[in-house]
């Protein structure tokens, strides 16, 4: 997987969020509003081709969570991230 080019992550007031830089790509009616665990993941995988195992080892690496857990987390997220049009 990758991060479609042209998406970055900012912080806006506290708050984590997926913005694009290219006018194509606005649609203000899906803004992607990342927790800290799946900002976590963006900074780790952001720039790479990454796979589910990947993700799961950010998580792995920071929190204490099984990689059983880690590698669900990571499934849910990619899934969020594809359906939003931002991963491929």
């Amino acid at each position: 997987m990758r991060i479609k080019p042209g998406f970055e992550l900012r912080t806006i007031c506290g708050q984590h969020i997926v913005i694009s830089k290219g006018i194509e790509n606005v649609d203000f009616n899906r803004i992607i509003s990342l927790n800290e665990s799946a900002r976590l993941v963006w900074e780790a995988v952001s720039g790479t081709d990454f796979t589910l195992a990947d993700m799961a080892a950010a998580l792995c690496e920071e929190y204490d969570v099984d990689e059983a857990t880690a590698l669900a987390d990571a499934n849910e997220l990619a899934e969020a991230w594809q359906r939003a049009g931002i991963c491929e």
